[in-house]
């Protein structure tokens, strides 16, 4: 698989063309596919950026947008605007995730509210303990600090 790259005309510290720089002229070059790590990352930055441009969206239950969502519906829809299908439900998006530490996440990743083992709540990770999520009937989606250390970390793959 190749991804295509588009590389800016740059100019280096000492004033020199970079060698790759000088070879593209600006122009697109064919270069082999991103490890799937830095692919997943790139994804979830995406995810993140979507979820964040629907601030201001009413919940509705069982919604998953473009207009209203539910805290599911809002990762389901960034995630799907992104490239990647994630299931309907919290509980079944945290299953079809990859399981990481709280020291690993990164922006984008999923955080899941649990109770008694339970999931129930999900929204993406912002960066500085903040989450963009929908949270519950008569709110709207938006940046919130997470309230609580029952949560889980998930990254789709």
């Amino acid at each position: 698989m190749t991804a295509h790259i588009r590389i800016p005309r740059m100019v280096s510290r000492a004033g020199a063309l970079s060698a790759l720089t000088a070879v593209t002229v600006g122009g697109t070059v064919a270069a082999p596919a991103l490890p799937q790590q830095a692919d997943a990352a790139t994804v979830a930055a995406e995810a993140l950026r979507i979820a964040a441009s629907k601030k201001g969206a009413p919940y509705a239950y069982g919604a998953a947008g473009p207009n209203r969502f539910d805290c599911s519906g809002l990762t389901q829809y960034a995630y799907k605007r992104a490239g990647k299908r994630l299931p309907r439900t919290a509980a079944a998006q945290y299953n079809r995730t990859r399981h990481i530490k709280a020291s690993t996440r990164e922006h984008g990743d999923l955080v899941f509210f649990h109770a008694g083992g339970s999931v129930y709540h999900v929204g993406l990770y912002a960066g500085s303990g903040r989450i963009w999520h929908a949270p519950k009937a008569g709110t709207v989606v938006r940046l919130e600090r997470i309230w609580t250390g029952k949560v889980w970390y998930g990254q789709v793959r």
